[in-house]
């Protein structure tokens, strides 16, 4: 009998903690919280690596809304730029069974069979940045990111206006430093200076490259660029901020100038990214045109993983908002496909409140 009584007090006890708490569902499974503060959520985050002043503004954003002050334990792994170090960190993440995984991806394509390992296992895959390319859409929750089309169209807008209010209507001849290839960045902006060719017949593709998106490659392949064909470069299209940089001291250790003034041997040079670096060049006049990709992601991450937290449905797709930047006033607004875009003049005052 003392037994029983025992047993009795103990089921007791555990009923009436049980209907202390708030029971709630994720994705099939029962979460509790207690007393209205939660658990910790645990995210797994495999980000590409370091290459970029934008992908580490990008790594410091998502690092700082998911700290352990704001009720998150991250578990964050650099890839070194390798797409095999990703999908190992993600079936690790899966071992460990976390909550969610946060995936900015190198490429577009090989993510099928991890993907739907983190399926079977019952862990949303929210995918940010770059995207992926796979058959069944429904191995990950979500994505966010930049329009990378839009912002090559943009930035073709620009040169086209450029031209128009300079009268300079004679060919112009472009060199293209493209990103990691087959990455989203690089397919979309690429994509669209192709389509700015075929628009304007007088524009013309005399080299093309890819820098990695980073320096010392933008500076290789700039250097063999001027080798090849440096007298005739009108415009150099360099897709993201350090791969511009890297483009710049080699224009200038070979003595090119940078410059809007194509017509008397300037080089004009076009970027991605709007880091505060690229937004000085910018207003130093070594950069004509800067079209951001916003790297601070964080909060717009927490507001997705906080939805599914609390049961709600999120948007399979979602675009980031995104400005442009020019050193010249005179180029307030530019037209792509009907729609008309601000382009910001750089300032101090602009740079001074930058937040990356």
């Amino acid at each position: 009998m003392k037994r029983i009584s025992v047993f009795v007090l103990l089921m007791t006890c555990i009923l009436v903690a049980g209907c202390s708490k708030n029971i709630y569902k994720r994705n099939g499974d029962v979460r509790s919280e207690d007393n209205g503060n939660r658990s910790s959520v645990t995210i797994g985050l495999s980000q590409i690596g370091s290459e970029s002043d934008w992908r580490i503004a990008s790594t410091d954003s998502v690092k700082a809304a998911f700290s352990v002050e704001n009720g998150y334990d991250l578990i964050f792994d650099d890839a070194q730029q390798k797409q095999e170090n990703q999908l190992k960190a993600i079936r690790e993440f899966i071992d460990q069974g976390v909550d969610y995984i946060i995936l900015d991806p190198i490429v577009e394509s090989g993510w099928d069979s991890v993907l739907l390992e983190a399926k079977e296992a019952g862990i949303p895959v929210i995918v940010y940045d770059r995207r992926v390319e796979v058959d069944d859409d429904s191995l990950y929750t979500c994505w966010i990111g930049s329009d990378f089309h839009l912002e090559g169209k943009r930035a073709c807008a620009w040169l086209s206006e450029y031209l128009k209010s300079k009268s300079i209507d004679r060919e112009i001849k472009i060199a293209d430093i493209q990103g990691t290839l087959g990455a989203s960045a690089q397919i979309g902006r690429s994509e669209a200076l192709d389509e700015a060719f075929r628009q304007n017949r007088n524009w013309k593709l005399v080299a093309r490259d890819t820098g990695d998106f980073t320096t010392a490659k933008g500076k290789e392949v700039m250097n063999s660029m001027l080798k090849q064909c440096g007298d005739e470069i009108d415009v150099v299209y360099a897709e993201n901020d350090n791969m511009a940089y890297g483009a710049l001291e080699i224009m200038e250790q070979r003595g090119y100038k940078p410059g809007y003034d194509i017509d008397n041997g300037e080089i004009l040079v076009i970027s991605f990214d709007s880091s505060r670096n690229g937004l000085q060049m910018v207003l130093d006049g070594d950069i004509a045109v800067n079209v951001e990709c916003n790297p601070l992601y964080g909060p717009r991450l927490v507001e997705i993983i906080d939805a599914l937290e609390a049961g709600k449905e999120v948007e399979k797709e979602t675009f980031i908002d995104e400005e442009q930047f020019s050193g010249i006033g005179y180029i307030g607004t530019i037209q792509v496909d009907g729609k008309p875009y601000t382009v910001t003049q750089v300032t101090p005052e602009l740079l001074a409140e930058r937040q990356y």
